[in-house]
């Protein structure tokens, strides 16, 4: 049994005994806004590690981020789905950058400014050097859709890693979040045989902050963060 996983009741501790607190995400704590980028010159010039968040609009990517930052309102959701038409950036404690991807899939916005958005975002994923892995969030209880895996194909053959969090877990009973994370891991191996070992599929909730330990520690392992208290 995983120790760290045990919050013992103070009553029942020995006096004098250490007491280890719940242990608490490290990667994305403490992000600071830098700034919102439109297009590829207004990106910090490359640097430190980046990491991105990417997923269709109204899959819960900024909850996620919120969740990961333990803030409310670090990432905006906006009233509109797919009106974000920028990349906003975070600067890490740990010296690194988060992407946070404009929305996709949304149909009413004009097919020109989503086409002229969209391949900001295609440009991004293929051709930014700095960016270590790429975090791809996608409904629990829809899996992969075809939009997600347009993302996918042009990110994966890097060799670079991804990890999917299958959001809104907590909508899903308990068996229902198990036949999720392995129905999208079934989707991942079929269209990705050679690469699957490199992508990582955790069910999420924001909400019951399910799976954020889990996905903190795959962010932490890209940016090289290793010490946790």
């Amino acid at each position: 049994m995983n120790k760290r996983n045990i919050v013992p009741e103070p009553s029942g501790a020995p006096q004098g005994a250490d007491v280890q607190p719940p242990e608490q995400p490290l990667a994305l704590v403490g992000a600071q806004f830098v700034i919102g980028a439109a297009g590829r010159s207004q990106l910090p010039p490359p640097g430190p590690p980046e990491i991105a968040f990417a997923g269709r609009s109204n899959a819960g990517k900024s909850s996620a981020i919120n969740a990961l930052a333990t803030r409310t309102r670090l990432a905006f959701t906006s009233r509109t789905p797919g009106r974000t038409q920028q990349i906003n950036l975070f600067q890490l404690r740990s010296g690194g950058l988060a992407a946070d991807l404009p929305g996709y899939g949304y149909a009413a916005v004009a097919r020109d400014v989503k086409r002229e958005w969209q391949d900001f975002l295609w440009e991004y994923l293929t051709t930014r050097d700095t960016l270590v892995g790429l975090v791809l969030v996608a409904d629990a209880r829809h899996g992969l859709k075809p939009l997600d895996f347009t993302v996918l194909d042009v990110f994966v053959p890097s060799a670079r890693p991804v990890l999917v969090l299958a959001t809104k877990s907590d909508k899903l009973n308990q068996s229902e979040q198990r036949g999720a994370v392995v129905g999208i891991r079934a989707q991942l191996a079929a269209r990705y045989p050679a690469q699957a070992h490199a992508i990582a599929v955790v069910g999420f909730s924001a909400t019951r902050r399910i799976g954020v330990m889990a996905a903190d520690r795959v962010l932490c392992d890209w940016l090289g963060i290793t010490a946790r208290k």
